[in-house]
């Protein structure tokens, strides 16, 4: 359906272009700590975001989700918020709804003219990279674009496998190229086109942000568990060196008294 309109002029409040006054960057952190790096990566990347529009002279509001998001924007009284938000466990239809409902109303009333997510993308147990995605407005083409322009094709889905590797647990990442049939030209729609999609894309948008909340999470948990990982072996290691230390200052008081009980030893018969 989206390529039998592309030629068509048909004007879609989710797609509309406009002058760029002013963004809401949603920004995607953890809910808890102890995940190494993972929630101030995500940070450092909305605050570059930030100067970026202020040195194009682009206002902007922060739609913050995550307990420690919150926690760092509220510290920041400069940073203009519009909402806090928090999830309560793994992501659910309904979580990612209620911030599809707030960036849908805020783009269509135009009080933003765009809307930038900023999260965690995963790419295996070690490694997730923060990235900017455009969610507003969509490419007309079904294309998923960052920041920069960078678009993809929607219909390239991906397809994780948890498998091991030196007897190691390790993530394959796998990417599926789903072919688009054409449409026959005898098809009809009975509804009008509009009417479609206009309740397609708010699903669409909906499903685009549970995503980013999922790969959010594997992230987070990816990151937790390197963090643990390497805690462990770093306690491991101290109670190594510890031990050692230990062992060297026990024996050398030992063999302190050692030598005082011969040196007395030796007084008493001399």
């Amino acid at each position: 359906m989206n390529q039998e309109i592309q030629s068509e002029d048909i004007d879609l409040p989710l797609t509309r272009q406009r002058a760029v006054k002013r963004v809401a960057i949603v920004v995607l952190t953890g809910e808890r700590g102890l995940c190494g790096a993972f929630n101030n990566n995500v940070l450092k990347k909305a605050e570059a975001r930030m100067e970026d529009l202020r040195q194009l002279g682009v206002d902007y509001t922060v739609i913050s989700v995550g307990k420690k998001g919150n926690a760092y924007f509220q510290r920041r009284d400069y940073i203009p918020t519009e909402r806090f938000l928090e999830l309560a466990g793994i992501p659910t239809v309904k979580d990612s709804q209620a911030i599809c409902d707030l960036i849908y109303s805020l783009f269509v009333a135009e009080e933003v003219d765009k809307v930038e997510l900023v999260y965690s993308k995963f790419v295996n147990l070690v490694r997730s990279d923060p990235i900017i995605q455009t969610l507003l407005p969509m490419s007309p083409k079904g294309e998923i674009c960052d920041v920069n322009g960078i678009c993809v094709d929607a219909t390239e889905d991906e397809l994780f496998k948890l498998t091991t590797k030196e007897g190691k647990l390790t993530v394959e990442r796998e990417k599926i190229k789903i072919e688009m049939q054409p449409f026959s030209p005898v098809v009809q729609f009975e509804q009008d086109p509009v009417q479609i999609l206009d309740a397609l894309l708010p699903l669409y948008l909906n499903s685009q942000i549970l995503r980013a909340l999922q790969e959010s999470l594997a992230s987070e948990l990816a990151a937790r568990m390197s963090a643990m990982s390497s805690a462990t072996d770093n306690a491991i290691d101290l109670r190594k060196n510890l031990s050692m230390v230990y062992n060297r200052r026990r024996q050398a008081k030992i063999t302190g008294e050692i030598l005082e009980i011969v040196a007395g030893a030796d007084a008493l018969s001399g």
